[in-house]
């Protein structure tokens, strides 16, 4: 039986801090954790006023709208597999030359030989078929996805949503297909600043400093890793497609001639600060310095 005395928790708080109570044993087993923990919470519940979760970022378009972004990812990845059994089978056989992907797909499976010039054996043609069945399905699932994507960022009359995709890939060097994944994974959220957002997407350093010791460890990598990848692909991107922006000169000012190893590195930075330049282009419409928007048709 563990009891609290209320004189002992008040002098206890003056003397030990105000989550430290005393407790006084009275013959029975000694107080849990979590016991210890009720009580002190109940003798200074201000004190666990830090441990309130934190408020994610406003969301003006809701979490749904997301999930084409990130259900035409997972079928990529299913596409990749498929194509890769069939090949894996194939091989097997000695054929190498057979790409799944094309229109002419079945009539070329039909026209197939093995490496000993003889026709493919039927269960592995079975198998190969019912693989062709299923990667056609996933094919047919993308076309439909990136249709709707299409239809969003073509509409007349878009949402908040639709016209920041608009504004994105008016941008020499921005798609529809990355447009779509800035603005439905980070920028329909509210970010306080600059900083946060580039948080919130994973590209912020962590340095180590204990002390004479001063390094940097790379990127937290402790964000959104969608936006994350579709951000170092853009950096790339901007280089080739963006060689007047500033962001780009700032680039080249830091990195000259040096190897290819610290460009990767490098590369990270240009990501966050082009990150940061889009949304601010996206939000408050300040033109990233030095871009060029694509030619009207």
């Amino acid at each position: 039986m563990v009891r609290v005395l209320a004189g002992e928790v008040a002098r206890g708080a003056g003397r030990r801090g105000p989550c430290r109570p005393a407790f006084e044993r009275t013959g029975g087993p000694a107080p849990t954790p979590s016991e210890i923990g009720w009580h002190r919470c109940r003798a200074a519940p201000a004190h666990f006023a830090c441990l309130a979760p934190r408020r994610a970022p406003r969301v003006f378009d809701g979490p749904d709208a997301r999930r084409c972004v990130r259900e035409r990812t997972e079928l990529l990845s299913d596409r990749v597999g498929l194509t890769n059994r069939i090949g894996a089978v194939l091989a097997t056989l000695g054929v190498n030359d057979y790409n799944p992907l094309l229109q002419s797909r079945r009539r070329r499976l039909a026209e197939l030989r093995t490496g000993l010039g003889e026709p493919i054996p039927p269960n592995a043609l079975a198998k190969i078929e019912r693989l062709l069945a299923r990667l056609e399905l996933v094919l047919a699932q993308i076309a439909e996805l990136e249709r709707e994507r299409d239809e969003v960022a073509a509409a007349d009359a878009p949402d908040r949503a639709g016209k920041m995709i608009q504004q994105l890939a008016s941008l020499r060097g921005i798609g529809v297909q990355s447009a779509t994944v800035l603005v439905r994974e980070a920028f329909v959220r509210h970010f306080p600043n600059g900083k946060a957002l580039g948080s919130y997407a994973g590209l912020t350093s962590t340095p180590y400093s204990s002390g004479g010791i001063d390094r940097e460890q790379g990127i937290g990598k402790a964000g959104n890793r969608r936006l994350r990848t579709v951000m170092v692909e853009l950096a790339w991107l901007w280089q080739r497609y963006q060689p007047g922006a500033a962001q780009v000169a700032w680039f080249r000012d830091r990195v000259g001639s040096i190897g290819r190893r610290i460009r990767k590195v490098m590369v990270v930075a240009l990501a966050r600060k082009l990150l940061i330049a889009l949304w601010r282009f996206v939000i408050d419409g300040v033109m990233p310095e030095g871009a060029v928007m694509k030619p009207s048709i």
